[in-house]
């Protein structure tokens, strides 16, 4: 049976590339982003009966209006995917007022929200998939902020798995290393901060243009299997790392 599966961040990036997969899988795909026009254009790639939402998942009120209309035409969803993330590297001497609430809201309390709705609709048999990182083992410099929600992130799933067991909610955390495809041909930080993110990095022994990088395609296969694990398996934490080749 068709799965009902909503993604997070699904504007772009390997939210975009898992809406793409599920729907070619069959599945029906509702798209969360917060800028409207880019999952909307992703939505009329797809077609019907593929849905695309407004959702700013750091604004509470935002997500519940969301869910509300989910609810509306959906009974009930299979899968939550929280993909939505900020990606910014700063020193804590630098970083700005913004850049800390911003990046709390997005990666720690936007999951919490989307989870808190979406649940009356996955009681009996859903999955939460929370989308973490390789930084958070890297403990990659100036990306401290990024890697702190994400390791806060891997905590809650894994208390979310105990807490929502009787609902009959499984709750994995997959731990996702570099990633891109051919619409990604570079950082979109600004240039003096991507040099610096890579001198510190090289500082530490991480050397960014030797790491391998995976394409979000591939990445889909894990979710997939995932998805397809039986009902008396359980996933906690899986944890993908790009090979060069």
């Amino acid at each position: 049976m068709a799965k009902t599966i909503v993604i997070t961040g699904a504007g772009d990036g390997l939210g975009r590339a898992l809406a793409r997969r599920f729907a070619r899988d069959g599945e029906t795909v509702i798209l969360l982003g917060r800028t409207l026009s880019k999952v909307e254009a992703v939505a009329a790639e797809l077609g019907a009966p593929h849905l695309a939402l407004q959702c700013d998942v750091g604004n509470p009120d935002s997500v519940r209006a969301a869910f509300a209309a989910i609810a509306a035409q959906h009974d009930r969803i299979d899968v939550l995917i929280n993909n939505a993330a900020i990606y910014e590297p700063f020193t804590l001497a630098e970083v700005r007022d913004d850049q800390i609430v911003t990046s709390l809201m997005t990666n720690v309390a936007g999951p919490i929200h989307c989870a808190r709705e979406a649940l009356p609709l996955l009681r009996g048999g859903g999955h939460i998939i929370n989308v973490s990182s390789e930084s958070v083992a890297l403990k990659m410099p100036m990306l401290w902020m990024y890697a702190g929600g994400k390791a806060a992130l891997e905590l809650v799933s894994d208390m979310w798995s105990r807490e929502l067991e009787p609902d009959g909610i499984r709750v994995t955390t997959v731990q996702a290393g570099m990633m891109m495809d051919e619409t990604k041909t570079g950082s979109s930080w600004p240039i003096d901060v991507s040099m610096r993110f890579g001198q510190e990095n090289a500082k530490v022994g991480i050397n960014l243009r030797e790491r391998g990088i995976s394409h979000y395609n591939s990445v889909t296969d894990a979710f997939r299997a995932i998805l397809d694990m039986p009902a008396d398996l359980h996933m906690g934490i899986v944890a993908l790392n790009a090979r060069k080749r």
